[in-house]
């Protein structure tokens, strides 16, 4: 919901101070108007995901300077996290936050924003892509098709996510067949391809469930965010490294009609602010999630780099699902085209190009670094 506020104008008191008369002068005052929008996110208030909500809004409100606010509700305040985009687009509310794959159910192709190897791209080139290669107009064209009437943004790469909480460490492509298992978006077709049962819970149900033996696993997303929902209460076991949901970014959504209500200056601060924010959470999540690392070693939880056959299963299963989809669905296809086409000139670049850190970071802290 819009509110109008009235803001007094220093200018224009200024101007009127100038042209008055007379020692009774009095200062004209001009009016301008606070438009204040509400949003949502799709996670719960302490999560870091939430934070990242609140940080966007922030630099919104402070570029604005009283012209245009956005207030950030959590998840469920006014509507359920999967619902968010049906909630913008009616109007109930002005915007939020959260993930494009969340919006998997509506068209299969809004997934593959987060979900699977991305050709070889990390979450910054899947970035890249979006706003350089065709993605930001074929995202618009999804969304025209399904009938919603919103402004999208993303931003905000991801760290890799791990492939998940296990009650025994997963050493084989076998031990994933038969596992109870909690994904999203089409890492649920993956992991089915794999043999596991999958269960798309929300992500305040995750660990209540493996608490009572409702799932045997889950993937969640990050080292704060799994901290934060008590992955480490009921379970001392994590995978890193997968190719499920490996480039993934956040979503911003504005209502259509509200945003394309705004003047351009008001468009321009919102179009910054994505900018600066997603360069400020890829920091903040570097910083958060080394430091939430650590504690979740302290409490006892065991990590396990997946092994290289598991990766590989994945990109076989992902293979498989990408083949079935793409029949199924046109604009599934013209995304993954896309995608490679670009994967394919800006991936070799990046792989040529890149030093490996971890030949530096070996030499200062791994085994046999030298002690100053």
């Amino acid at each position: 919901m819009t509110e109008k506020k009235t803001v007094t104008s220093r200018r224009g008191m200024l101007k009127g101070a100038a042209v008055a008369t007379g020692a009774m002068a009095v200062p004209m005052v001009a009016t301008a108007q606070t438009t204040t929008l509400r949003f949502q996110s799709t996670w719960p208030a302490k999560d870091i995901f939430h934070e990242y909500a609140n940080d966007f809004a922030k630099k919104v409100n402070d570029m604005a300077g009283g012209r245009l606010k956005i207030e950030v509700l959590p998840a469920g305040a006014v509507v359920p996290a999967f619902q968010l985009l049906e909630a913008v687009a009616k109007g109930t509310l002005d915007g939020g936050h959260g993930v494009i794959a969340y919006h998997y159910g509506k068209n299969s192709a809004l997934a593959l924003w987060g979900s699977g190897p991305a050709f070889g791209m990390d979450p910054n080139m899947v970035l890249a892509w979006h706003y350089y290669g065709g993605g930001k107009d074929l995202v618009a064209e999804i969304y025209k098709s399904l009938n919603m009437d919103v402004q999208s943004f993303l931003y905000g790469p991801m760290p890799c996510q791990p492939l998940g909480w296990f009650k025994k460490p997963v050493a084989k492509v076998e031990d994933m067949k038969g596992l109870k298992f909690r994904t999203v978006g089409l890492a649920v077709d993956v992991f089915t391809a794999m043999g596991t049962a999958v269960n798309p819970l929300p992500g305040g149900e995750i660990v209540p469930a493996l608490d009572r033996g409702l799932i045997d696993a889950a993937e969640f997303n990050n080292a704060s965010s799994d901290r934060v929902l008590g992955f480490a209460d009921v379970v001392k076991n994590c995978m890193l490294q997968s190719f499920h949901q490996s480039g993934e970014q956040f979503e911003i959504l504005f209502n259509g009609p509200k945003y394309n209500g705004l003047n351009a200056e008001l468009k321009a601060i919102i179009d910054y602010a994505v900018q600066a924010a997603s360069a400020d959470m890829s920091w903040k999540a570097i910083h958060r999630n080394s430091e939430d690392y650590i504690e979740l070693k302290k409490a006892g939880v065991k990590f396990y780099k997946t092994p290289d056959p598991v990766l590989r299963a994945q990109l076989a299963a992902w293979d498989t699902t990408i083949a079935k989809k793409s029949g199924e669905n046109a604009l599934f296809k013209k995304v993954l085209d896309s995608q490679k086409v670009f994967a394919q000139r800006a991936g070799q670049w990046q792989n040529d190009y890149t030093v490996d850190f971890k030949m530096a970071y070996n030499h200062y802290f791994g085994r046999g670094a030298k002690k100053s």
